[in-house]
């Protein structure tokens, strides 16, 4: 179930105060030093001239031997992400608001855990990570180095539920996160390159699929840096007029915030950005209170576009090259930082511009005034358990399985009838729906009907917050059932998002047409894996897909929709993380779905005939059957 923190949706009611902006700054640059830190620093973390060498026992200055021999990671899109995280703190410490945060571009990874480092939960489940120089080393090299810890806002970082190494599903994860979750705010940062991906592209409309009385708020923040790895992005090469356009077309009132390409105070840009924020956030809380009254027109929801440098606050030029604000800055701005003076040089003034001994106290802890303005408790961006849904998930209410079972089979014999068996499961979760109307959905790109769910509609309708004229079919501003958009990608992401914060729900789409998921279904199993090996990440309910529109059914739609590869792509990952179930008839699919959907930390494939087919097992075989089966 979704859990209310906080005292959500309440307007601040007076101006930011300075010393929480200071507070902010503070926050940004420790962050940022923290960042440039885990790129390039092996030892001597605070750039002390007395440093002892810990292979020589030789004191000496810091020099070229404390950086990494391989330099890995990624500073472009950090210190933007660095940026608003500390906005982010802020507003959920003043408004008292719950909120999680998304990270869309995944190369940010420093900042995720910077910001878990910063919020105090990552000493929390690392012990290890001590408050101190010893620490902070520690914190410093296990970042994307062997045996420590990935690049990416992963897994092993509290707060994350969302990695975008593979980019293009910040907004779908976003929006599945609110779904039932009325009290959630999701700031959820969008990659400018992210932006040009299709699944991206797509998940604009989502918007379309929420309802602000039932569900939470996201707040789309894009990225504009203006750069990919090598190339400008499109978003940031068209006039401010086609990008608002854009956005006011896709359902949003864009605000846009410009900084960091001249010379203004950092303080003047935090003052602006807050201002920015609250008269943001001012008018999300009117569509929350609008939305408890009869007015169910669907509002223009606030975004921000957030134009800044790339690479903002490194070396303006190196060697000669732009670097802020150029492609350059992507990846690892000073390659030869270990092997040239001069490039060392560089990377000694860069991290002393962050001014460390403001940051840190001199046994390398971090100061109180850096992180005094910040949320505590559950309200912590690492802490929230909407951010690690396995804290919040409730068993499912679940009709007797029994109640469902085609019982001719036991009266008649092996071979009876012609059922379909996916109508029967409609059956059970529409009781499913009944019993759980606010935890379990079902997700399909329009093929519901198709797929012989028919009774599921008897509980509910599909969800859709656009027009809806009187000769529409079962829509609903509040339907439980998404299947009014036509996007795989789309259903995937927020069912994920949906479990990821603690719910339930199944995936049901044809065989051949679930390949175009095949990625996020990979990378959604590589999530559990990791989630498997870290004991403070609670279980969370199982991805299920349910595969229809069988290859051998399909012969009246010929080739292209004969594809049964899915199984294959599932088969190749660890038995850890996924199950494959092939039901030969109605009552081995209503037994199989019910195990899967009791199921923790797994991905579900079941391969089921929406087609009538013959019956073959009893209920009383079939769970006879399975238990054998789970024995194995």
């Amino acid at each position: 179930m979704a859990k209310t923190l906080g005292t959500p949706w309440q307007k601040l009611g007076h101006e930011v105060l300075a010393s929480e902006l200071e507070g902010v700054d503070l926050y940004w640059r420790a962050s940022n030093y923290l960042s440039v830190g885990q790129i390039y620093l092996r030892s001597n973390p605070l750039m002390r001239s007395d440093f002892v060498d810990e292979k020589t026992g030789e004191t000496r200055d810091f020099g070229r031997p404390d950086v990494k021999h391989r330099l890995v990671g990624h500073w472009g899109t950090t210190p933007g992400i660095n940026f608003l995280f500390g906005h982010v703190n802020r507003l959920i410490a003043d408004h008292n608001q719950n909120a999680i945060f998304l990270m869309g571009p995944g190369h940010g990874g420093p900042a995720g855990t910077a910001q878990s480092l910063l919020d105090g939960t990552y000493r929390e489940i690392r012990p290890d990570i001590t408050n101190d120089e010893a620490g902070l080393q520690k914190f410093f090299r296990q970042f994307s180095y062997p045996g420590g810890i990935p690049s990416h806002y992963a897994p092993e970082t509290p707060g994350s539920i969302h990695e975008g190494g593979e980019l293009g599903y910040a907004l779908s994860h976003a929006y599945g996160a609110v779904m039932n979750n009325p009290s959630l705010f999701v700031p959820a940062i969008v990659g400018d390159g992210e932006a040009e991906t299709g699944p991206l592209a797509t998940g604009w409309q989502s918007n379309k699929l929420i309802n602000p009385r039932t569900d939470g708020i996201v707040l789309p923040i894009l990225h504009l840096n203006g750069y990919k790895i090598a190339n400008p992005t499109i978003l940031s090469r068209i006039s401010d007029e086609e990008l608002h356009e854009f956005f006011h077309g896709m359902g949003y009132e864009p605000y846009e915030f410009v900084a960091g390409f001249d010379n203004e105070d950092h303080l003047s840009i935090h003052r602006r950005f807050a201002e920015l924020f609250e008269t943001v956030f001012d008018e999300i809380c009117d569509i929350k209170a609008a939305a408890q009254t009869d007015d169910m027109t669907r509002p223009f929801y606030p975004m921000i576009i957030f134009r800044t440098p790339k690479g903002w606050t490194c070396p303006k030029f190196i060697d000669g090259k732009k670097t802020e604000g150029s492609w350059r800055s992507h990846q690892v701005p000073l390659a030869s930082a270990r092997d040239t003076e001069a490039h060392f040089e560089v990377l000694k003034n860069w991290l002393e511009s962050y001014k460390p001994e403001e940051l840190f106290d001199e046994n390398g802890a971090v100061k109180p005034e850096v992180t005094a303005f910040m949320p505590t408790g559950e309200l912590r961006i690492g802490e929230n358990p909407n951010a690690n849904g396995g804290r919040i998930r409730e068993e499912l209410k679940l009709p007797k399985l029994e109640d469902y079972e085609v019982k001719e089979v036991a009266e008649y014999g092996h071979g009876w009838g012609q059922l379909e068996a996916t109508r029967r499961l409609g059956v059970y979760t529409r009781d499913i729906i009944k019993n759980n109307p606010d935890s379990f959905r079902i997700f399909g790109p329009d093929e519901s009907m198709s797929n012989r769910l028919y009774k599921a509609f008897e509980a509910t309708n599909r969800d859709f917050n656009a027009e809806i004229i009187p000769t529409d079919d079962c829509l609903a501003k509040d339907g439980r059932i998404m299947d009014s958009y036509l996007s795989e990608h789309m259903c995937e992401g927020w069912l994920e998002g949906y479990l990821l914060t603690g719910r339930h729900g199944f995936f049901a789409s044809y065989e051949a047409f679930i390949r175009v998921v095949d990625s996020m279904a990979a990378q959604h199993a590589k999530w559990l894996k990791v989630c498997n090996q870290l004991s403070w990440r609670q279980p969370i309910a199982s991805l299920n897909f349910i595969l229809t529109s069988n290859v051998w059914q399909q012969d009246h739609n010929g080739f292209t929709h004969q594809d049964p590869g899915f199984l294959d792509h599932i088969a190749n990952k660890k038995a850890d993380v996924v199950r494959m179930y092939l039901p030969p008839d109605t009552n081995c699919l209503l037994s199989c779905f019910d195990h899967c959907i009791k199921s923790k930390n797994y991905v579900n494939a079941i391969v089921a005939s929406k087609h009538p087919s013959y019956q073959w097992l009893s209920m009383e075989q079939e769970i006879g059957r399975a238990s054998c089966r789970e024995r194995v």
